[in-house]
């Protein structure tokens, strides 16, 4: 008989001699995590009825036959509903602990569905380390609009607190943020937004309803670039939206039939058959950026490392708090702060690969001042931590020996190219 009591699991990263490569232990731990979420997750996919096919149909169809006029079998067209989607919808609403999904055909289509619950003279106030999609899409569609946006370091509630005016009517989070992986009090900043009367949406894609659980903590929608973690495998563009209360869903919902942004059966289907391995694969995520940025954080080519798992960073406090593990992403600064020792680095890597996105089992790389925040000017990019040298790592699913020694290669090109620091210490272990 199964114990009711939540299983605690720690990983210890281990060679094949079963020491480990580092000095000092690298320990993930899922804490008080209750492993059956995963059975529950794989066990929350139904199986067809019809046929009892244990994979989730694709019905690529824009139509459905009617019996009478109006009179049909839960479907009408495809825009309004479709089967593989109201699946996949329904699937990530009990992940997330919510009421209602939604998908749409990308993440910012997903964040475009929640401003347009605005109108004209409203007010958000959002994480000023913004993800460069998000910031133009406020700044350059909504704000000619009439909807005005105050960014504010959410780290610090208290500035939220001061921001929030009459006029807020939303709270815009992302926890971690992209990409300097900033954290923010959740359930702290859900008790400013309830005594304000104003909604507060956490983007939570970097985390994953596998780590974070806004919902739980106060937020009244969540939303996801379902192309990253959720998909996890670069085949896919998706956005999710689920709200904590029916009646918010039902707006949303409303809109994704209206402005017609929806998810095609097939990527429907790619992103059930991403999420059923949701869980094993972020696990593994965890444990290899936790080794990828205690290496970073040695490196002597290395100014910043930035990632919630070390104890050096300001916020690890409250990210062991409220989520289940750190997450795949690591961010870090070199000393020399230029694009040019910036881009020398992501071109020289072997097994990271040079790309725009996150989250798939392919360990990736992105200059963000080049591509992902190109759109934030300048200024306001380096003022929120964004410097030139930034380099985001999507630390993948390879064998983490294969990473480190990747980055160790980079790192001495770059040396040779900025006649820096020669050879770095590689931990030996790593190199047997």
């Amino acid at each position: 008989m199964l114990s009711a009591q939540p299983v605690i699991i720690s990983f210890r990263i281990l060679d094949d001699d079963c020491r480990n490569p580092f000095q000092s232990p690298s320990i993930f731990s899922f804490g008080n995590y209750n492993m059956s979420n995963a059975t529950q997750l794989l066990h929350s996919i139904p199986v067809d009825p019809l046929t009892g096919a244990i994979s989730v149909p694709i019905y690529q169809t824009s139509t459905f036959i009617q019996d009478a006029p109006g009179v049909n079998k839960g479907y009408d067209y495809a825009r309004s509903n479709n089967p593989t989607r109201a699946t996949v919808e329904m699937i990530i609403a009990q992940l997330e602990k919510g009421s209602t999904g939604i998908a749409f055909g990308s993440g910012l289509a997903a964040i475009d569905a929640v401003i347009k619950l605005l109108k004209t003279g409203d007010e958000i106030v959002a994480v000023d380390d913004i993800y460069g999609g998000a910031f133009r899409l406020f700044a350059q569609v909504y704000e000619k609009f009439g909807i005005t946006v105050k960014y504010v370091d959410t780290t610090n509630s208290e500035n939220v607190f001061n921001a929030v005016s009459p006029k807020t009517k939303l709270i815009w989070l992302e926890t971690p943020t992209n990409p300097t992986l900033k954290i923010s009090d959740i359930a702290a900043i859900a008790k400013i937004a309830k005594a304000n009367n104003c909604l507060l949406c956490v983007d939570n894609t970097f985390a994953s309803p596998a780590l974070q659980l806004p919902l739980t903590l106060g937020a009244d929608l969540v939303v996801h670039s379902a192309t990253k973690y959720l998909g996890g495998h670069s085949d896919l563009i998706a956005g999710i939206v689920v709200t904590k209360e029916a009646a918010l869903g039902a707006k949303i919902k409303f809109l994704q039939n209206a402005c017609g942004a929806i998810l095609s059966p097939f990527d429907s289907w790619l992103l059930i058959r991403g999420i059923e391995t949701l869980h094993l694969r972020i696990k593994q995520h965890c444990i290899n950026a936790q080794v990828v940025a205690e290496y970073l954080e040695t490196h002597p080519l290395v100014d910043k490392v930035y990632y919630p798992g070390l104890p050096s960073h300001p916020n690890h406090a409250i990210a062991k708090k409220q989520s289940r593990g750190f997450g795949g992403i690591v961010s870090f600064s070199l000393k020399e702060d230029t694009e040019a020792a910036a881009v020398a680095f992501v071109t020289g890597t072997k097994y990271f690969l040079l790309a725009e996105s996150l989250g798939g089992i392919k360990s990736l790389v992105s200059h963000p001042a080049n591509m992902t925040h190109k759109s934030i000017p300048a200024h306001i990019r380096r003022s929120n931590g964004v410097t030139d040298s930034l380099i985001r790592l999507s630390v993948g699913l390879e064998e983490v020996e294969d990473l480190v020694e990747d980055l160790e290669h980079a790192f001495e090109k770059l040396s040779q190219t900025t006649g820096g620091t020669k050879k770095q210490h590689l931990p030996a272990a790593l190199l047997q």
